[in-house]
């Protein structure tokens, strides 16, 4: 990692459906060797069942699912004195936004339905009603950092 300076954030074009730049984060997250139609089809298709089981727009459906994964706290290693730490710390709101998409990508192909499209839309109905395992991540993560809030005074 570079001392010198941090660097620079990629411009990320916004989705060609919905006209989303968190939608298009989401599509390079779960695109897999560059295959960018595919994963394009996928979010699309999956937008659509969505969109048929819960009569809402998708792109509000989506973001509302996000901000039900998007974790506040968690608990990062600090070695103080030869003891190792898990402090609580609070989250960036760019890394919220990635932890995000990246525990609703996992618990979505995780999930044992027969295609993509229907993990993911069953993740996205799930995590908008506050179940699924990408809102269990994030309340594990919020009840770690809970649990260890007598080494906040750790905090760099």
């Amino acid at each position: 990692m570079s001392r010198r300076h941090a660097a620079e954030k990629r411009e990320i074009l916004p989705d060609a459906k919905f006209g989303d730049k968190v939608l298009s984060k989401f599509m390079n997250n779960l695109m897999i060797d560059g295959k960018k139609s595919v994963a394009e089809s996928i979010v699309y298709n999956a937008m659509d069942r969505v969109e048929k089981k819960l009569k809402r727009a998708p792109i509000e459906v989506f973001h509302e699912a996000l901000d039900n994964i998007k974790p506040s706290v968690e608990v990062r290693s600090r070695r103080v004195g030869g003891a190792t730490y898990q402090v609580p710390v609070e989250v960036r709101p760019t890394r919220r936004e990635a932890l995000a998409i990246r525990w609703l990508i996992k618990a979505a192909r995780t999930r044992n339905e027969n295609t993509m499209e229907e993990r993911l839309a069953g993740e996205l109905v799930d995590a908008v009603n506050s179940r699924g395992s990408a809102v269990k991540k994030r309340e594990d993560t919020h009840k770690m950092a809970d649990a260890n809030k007598a080494f906040s005074h750790y905090r760099w």
